[in-house]
């Protein structure tokens, strides 16, 4: 991995060649004050480390603080030591972590920037500039929506127990059952910070609440709740204490208090919490972009630049979205006559979504089927890292179905990272629910993109990295994240995959449907779109089928600018290799730029930008 260094290298490297020049003429005047010219620049090196060691514990501080007041984050990595609670998301608490914020920024600014050496001067600059968004962005702390089809406390709860919370020990178990008795208490909080909203006028459109309350139904059907077949939870707590080698007493007085926890608080939980929602959806109304909120066109201006971590305006966002489009039509057209299909390209998106070929059973086995075939995927593509990396992710990576109680609502696809210490692998899951939006000619990209080279390298190697700090190696820059994931679809393709000219098709059709989310993504929240429009769009633009069109749509809904991210992220990491390549020529090599884009963890575009100026300024003078 290379040292990166600032723009300051290119400077020091001038200044380093004068001196030498300088010194071969004045060699016999400068012996005698060598001793004292290197006795200061130990002094200066002492310095610089006991700040850079100094800087880099209070990241490391900052970052476990936050931890520790995050129950639930300390289970997603793997942290046992409150995973008997659940967070706090009062408003009060949002006071009190503004506040915390302000000290640490404080603590930041307090760091003598100017003693540290490279490394811990980027994540000095980092940390600030990250408290400083989240100081300034706590005026929009209530311009969400805390519960919908995408995400919310409603599903979370759950996926976390039955994901993250392991249980090696009756202590765990016990902890786990703390958890469902605590439900109640966070689903007040939840009710009312959905009042908290309904009253500043930020409420979910119409079609969000149907999901939310079909979910939380979902989690309190089946036994224990009902007579049924054993619910998520009740399955998902019995499987594990099976595994579980306790007495028989023990075994049954878990199980009852268990049962009592579910019945006597989970279940009244959800209840009261489907009773708010339903009283929240009465005041919903059909209009769905951010400009309807409080300040809207402010909000949704500054989401694009947090997102996207550019100056780009939600025009130019849609501009680059429409160009792209016209792009890949035309390399979408070339693939049609490769096939021989006669037709329109809307005929072929027609043909290529209608097609029966394309889709497996909406059965177990063809469910079963499309897992084997997406793992085949990727173990072909593991066996080829050695092409395009230095560095590969310790961590194993597994791949899973979305789980029943949550496929409903759930994205497409999406990744899991390892725990903290890797011994839970990262997951790739996919959403079965509806085979037909899961057609075989988009597996292969897909597959890469959530799994490997995307997303568990980019994650994985994050969280392995050495000599980082932690707020680093766990954070995210989402343009970054994702637009490593898209650019990933497209790099195996540089090696001779994607032999199935549909499979190629499949890469160009998701690489598509992100250059048209940043179309309909700025349509729907600054160019007033309703819903519909945004449908019609997809469907008449791209090969994916409708169910996929109205799921995006009612995503960029519920997360105003996200979507943004890929294709703007993938884009600068195109720009930056095809920069390093002309400059570089023979010098260039691939594995070399994919360590530069790794090897720091997530960053700004702006940042990444540096790193990789950085790499052909030390590659040329090598």
């Amino acid at each position: 991995m290379f040292e990166y260094k600032k723009i300051a290298l290119a400077v020091s490297l001038v200044l380093m060649t004068t001196a030498c020049s300088d010194a071969a003429k004045d060699s016999t005047t400068n012996k005698a004050a060598e001793p004292q010219t290197a006795s200061a620049e130990n002094t200066n090196q002492q310095s610089e480390q006991t700040e850079s060691e100094k800087a880099n514990q209070l990241f490391e501080d900052i970052f476990m603080e936050n931890v520790m007041r995050s129950p639930m984050y300390q289970s997603y990595l793997g942290i046992k030591d409150d995973q008997d609670k659940w967070d706090d998301i009062s408003d009060e608490q949002a006071k009190e972590d503004l506040a915390l914020t302000k000290k640490h920024l404080e603590q930041v600014k307090a760091i003598d920037e100017s003693k540290l050496n490279e490394q811990t001067k980027i994540s000095w600059m980092l940390m600030k500039q990250k408290l400083e968004n989240e100081i300034a962005d706590y005026k929009w702390r209530h311009h969400n929506y805390p519960v919908n089809q995408m995400f919310g406390l409603h599903s979370s709860v759950a996926s976390l127990l039955i994901n993250q919370h392991r249980i090696s020990s009756v202590d765990d178990a016990q902890d786990y059952i703390s958890r469902l008795n605590g439900l109640p208490e966070l689903f007040e909080q939840l009710a009312e910070n959905l009042e908290l909203r309904a009253e500043k006028g930020i409420i979910a459109p119409k079609f969000v609440y149907p999901y939310v309350i079909s979910d939380s139904k979902n989690i309190i059907t089946g036994a224990p709740f009902d007579d049924g077949e054993a619910s998520a939870l009740w399955g998902d707590f019995t499987g594990k204490l099976d595994k579980l080698e306790i007495d028989k007493s023990q075994r049954e007085q878990l199980l009852a208090d268990a049962k009592k926890a579910m019945l006597e608080s989970v279940k009244p939980a959800y209840e009261n919490l489907i009773t708010a929602v339903e009283g929240i959806a009465e005041q919903a109304t059909t209009k769905d972009g951010a400009w309807k909120f409080p300040d809207g066109e402010a909000f949704y201006n500054n989401a694009l630049q947090r997102t996207t971590t550019t100056d780009l305006t939600a025009e130019e966002i849609h501009e680059i979205g429409l160009s792209e489009m016209e792009r890949i039509h035309e390399e979408m057209r070339a693939i049609m006559e490769e096939v021989g299909f006669e037709g329109t390209l809307q005929e072929f998106f027609v043909h290529m979504r209608n097609s029966d070929e394309f889709i497996y059973p909406n059965t177990e086995e063809g469910r079963q089927r499309y897992l084997d075939e997406a793992t085949a995927y990727i173990d072909n593509m593991r066996e080829r890292l050695d092409e395009l990396f230095i560095n590969k992710p310790k961590a194993d990576l597994i791949v899973k179905a979305v789980e029943p109680f949550r496929e409903k609502s759930a994205g497409k696809a999406f990744y899991q990272q390892p725990s903290m210490d890797g011994s839970r692998p990262g997951t790739y899951y996919a959403n079965l629910y509806d085979m037909e939006a899961m057609p075989t000619y988009q597996m292969e990209a897909l597959a890469y993109h959530e799994g490997i080279p995307g997303h568990h390298m980019q994650i994985a190697i994050q969280q392995e990295l050495e000599g980082i700090p932690k707020f680093r190696r766990f954070g995210r820059y989402t343009a970054y994240s994702e637009g490593w994931g898209l650019y990933t679809e497209k790099l195996p393709k540089e090696i001779g995959l994607y032999k199935d000219p549909y499979s190629d098709f499949g890469r160009l059709a998701m690489e598509l449907w992100r250059a048209v989310r940043l179309v309909v993504d700025t349509g729907i929240h600054d160019k007033k779109w309703t819903r519909e429009e945004g449908i019609d769009f997809y469907v008449t633009n791209t090969p994916n089928a409708k169910s996929d069109a109205v799921k995006m749509v009612e995503r960029h809904i519920v997360m105003p600018g996200q979507a943004t991210a890929y294709k703007i992220g993938m884009n600068k990491i195109l720009e930056l290799r095809e920069k390093a390549k002309s400059e570089l020529g023979d010098k260039f090599d691939i594995r070399e730029f994919h360590d530069v884009v790794l090897g720091s963890g997530p960053v700004p575009l702006n940042i990444l930008e540096q790193f990789v100026n950085d790499y052909i300024s030390e590659k040329k003078g090598a």
